[in-house]
């Protein structure tokens, strides 16, 4: 067997990598750079030894070695991220900056992975030997502009204890770059250069040891710039987009035919014209430097105070319970807007009931009349489709900027204004606030229009449900007057039907005695009540009187005004005195109403017990009917909601909401029990007074 340069050359490298790796292992595993380092030398002691033993004719496929070279090439990546403080596999907790930077060669290193050891196992090709050879290529020019980043990002100080190792992993990196690019040159792989490939890493791996001796320098600080990340970035897109044209015209000049050469040749010139005019680009420029600024570096502002702050503001004005405080809230939202720029003037529109915005509030500007703005101008339009902050700075100098609109000239003509601000989400936009020039100038970035974004629609939130609050008093002010209203006319109603019913008997029994008496009890009692009804109106707060009343001679009534019905009730009752702290129209009214509903409820020929029974602290009267009953589902969904009766037109379905009513307010409460076509029971508990 004859030994070879390339057998000597990749033999040493293995050997001394491996040593590098126990050396690394004893001594220095304490820091993230350490660890990554002990993984890049024994991957390269690894794959170097694979090598070797090719020379030493040991046949091992070339997926497998190719496999391990790439392994290695993933090694030293991780160190270079480790030396920018970037982790190569995102954690749980990762910024977005380090998923995006490490996503992509990780992304591209697994892929080359599978795809080589696919190819091995089913010996079938999937990328070409000129693709690989591109990839290879790539993966270099990667590698040397981060080793770039880690150079000109590392201070004076930290350069000294970085300085073999950067020098070791150029050497690397740049060999592999001119080697596989004289073989994409070439169509073919330089022997001298790769017999030389172990030779390079061999010298490499002294220099790296050098690097582990000054144990004592402490990890990088970076401190990566927005324009140097902005170049390398741009340097990165055009040498990848490069490569992708590269590859295009090659399989276009193998499958092109005899116009191979031609189109290969109009197919670039195409994509280098189009990356030039992209690169030249203003707006694609602009949005590569927001992308990165969003990414790669820490915010201007702290989002997270920022939301606090003025969410502080908002809660502490929304929460005034004084009218005076409450109607400030729009005037706040200025302030609260203009402190994220420094001003401090503006005006603000609120949304009315036909989608118009009407002026809520100003902030330091003079008396001038401001218009309203229309649900269908130009303005309100752009704020439903854009939901973005028009500058009129840049509008007055480019209205195509902001598609020709027409700004109302009440604000135009302002003073220096400058800012106008949708309040809303989607197309829900419930205001617009107009700020003036600040006292010092501002450039706006996005972040300042991030922010001013993120604060308005809180803002919106907070206005909108003022808003609602105010339309709530409102509604809840119309309710308390209907609800009224809705009792008082149940009332006369019940007062109607029993004069209709004196009137209807009385030809048939006016010369009789007892009908008489019965009459003149009952109109007695119609004039007490249309007199409360009457004292009700003038005084809506008088039911909530209350005085110490005795339960039994209450009863006593109710028995005796339906004592002529059909059914009779029947009625049974304590002898004890039972005292009540109530109302007694008001108490007597509920057990009316009760017993009333069983009289409807219950055939003429059927029965109706009104009973009671003594438990410490409270009296539970029971009224209870054999009539036609009620269903399950009535009882839990409808009896005890206002408006809703079994009697149709005839009822108004808010006595028994009434009477539960009462009965709460008193400390008391109300239960039903019911089958249909067997009957009704109302439980009425009402606490009774003690001795």
């Amino acid at each position: 067997m004859e030994i070879n340069f390339l057998t000597v050359s990749h033999s040493l490298g293995a050997i001394a990598y491996l040593i590098l790796s126990i050396y690394i292992a004893t001594r220095h595993l304490r820091r993230a750079t350490d660890r990554t380092l002990f993984v890049a030398s024994l991957s390269s002691a690894i794959w170097l030894a694979l090598l070797a033993l090719q020379g030493f004719e040991v046949n091992i496929p070339f997926y497998i070695r190719y496999t391990f070279e790439l392994i290695r090439n993933t090694a030293w990546f991780g160190v270079l991220y480790a030396l920018l403080g970037i982790q190569f596999i995102p954690g749980k907790l990762i910024g977005k900056h380090r998923l995006y930077s490490t996503a992509g060669i990780l992304i591209l290193l697994a892929f080359m992975l599978t795809v080589t050891i696919y190819q091995g196992i089913t010996n079938h090709q999937i990328l070409s030997g000129y693709t690989t050879l591109i990839l290879q290529v790539s993966i270099s020019v990667i590698g040397l502009l981060l080793l770039e980043q880690v150079w000109q990002n590392s201070s004076i100080l930290s350069r000294s204890g970085i300085k073999y190792l950067t020098i070791a992993m150029a050497s690397l990196f740049f060999y592999d770059f001119f080697m596989y690019s004289d073989a994409l040159l070439f169509q073919k792989m330089s022997t001298p250069l790769w017999e030389s490939r172990g030779a390079i890493n061999t010298l490499a791996a002294p220099l790296i040891a050098m690097t582990m001796f000054n144990s004592r320098k402490q990890p990088i600080g970076m401190h990566v710039s927005r324009q140097m990340i902005f170049h390398s970035t741009t340097l990165i897109i055009a040498g990848i987009y490069l490569l992708i044209i590269s590859a295009g015209g090659y399989y276009i000049s193998i499958f092109g035919g005899s116009w191979g050469e031609a189109l290969r040749v109009l197919f670039i010139f195409l994509g280098i014209l189009i990356l030039v005019i992209l690169v030249s680009s203003p707006i694609v420029r602009a949005k590569i430097m927001v992308f990165i600024s969003k990414n790669f570096f820490d915010y201007k502002y702290d989002y997270r105070d920022e939301w606090i702050k003025s969410t502080d503001a908002l809660t502490n004005t929304h929460s005034q319970k004084n009218a005076k405080e409450q109607n400030e809230l729009p005037t706040k939202i200025i302030k609260i807007l203009g402190d994220l720029v420094g001003s401090r003037s503006g005006a603000i529109w609120g949304k009315d009931e036909d989608d118009h915005f009407v002026l809520r509030g100003k902030l330091a500007l003079k008396d001038q009349k401001f218009h309203t703005i229309e649900s269908n101008s130009d303005l309100s339009a752009y704020f439903k489709n854009n939901e973005w902050v028009i500058n009129l700075d840049e509008y007055m100098l480019d209205p195509t900027k902001y598609d020709l609109i027409e700004i109302p000239d009440d604000i135009l003509t302002q003073e220096q204004p400058w800012l106008l601000i949708p309040l809303g989400m989607s197309n829900n936009i419930v205001g617009i606030v107009l700020l003036c020039e600040p006292i010092a100038s501002l450039d706006l970035n996005w972040e300042n229009y991030d922010l001013i974004k993120i604060v308005s629609q809180q803002a919106c939130s907070y206005l909108e449900q003022s808003d609602s609050q105010e339309r709530l008093g409102a509604a809840r002010q119309f309710e308390a007057v209907n609800q009224t209203s809705a009792f008082l006319v149940h009332d006369i109603k019940t007062i109607i039907a029993q004069l209709s019913l004196l009137v209807k008997n009385a030809e048939r029994h006016k010369t009789n005695p007892e009908f008489i008496e019965d009459m003149i009890r009952t109109t007695s009692h119609t004039v007490e009540k249309m007199e409360h009804l009457l004292n009700q109106i003038h005084n809506p707060t008088q039911d909530d009187t209350t005085e110490i009343v005795e339960l039994g001679p209450i009863l006593l009534e109710v028995y005796e005004s339906h004592k002529n019905s059909k059914p009779i009730p029947s009625l049974e009752y304590p002898e004890k005195v039972i005292r009540i702290n109530a109302n007694k129209e008001q108490l007597k009214s509920v057990i009316v109403h009760i017993v009333q509903n069983a009289l409807d409820a219950t055939p003429k020929d059927g029965e109706i017990s009104i009973t009671s029974k003594l438990a410490p602290g409270y009296i539970f009267i029971f009224i209870q009917d054999n009539g036609y009953g009620m269903n399950d589902d009535f009882i839990n969904n409808l009896l005890f909601k206002p408006f809703k009766s079994t009697k149709g037109l005839t009822g108004m379905g808010i006595g028994v909401y009434q009477s539960r009513e009462y009965l709460r307010r008193i400390g008391g409460s109300i239960s039903v029990t019911s089958q249909l076509e067997i009957g009704t029971c109302f439980t009425l508990k009402i606490p009774v007074l003690g001795k």
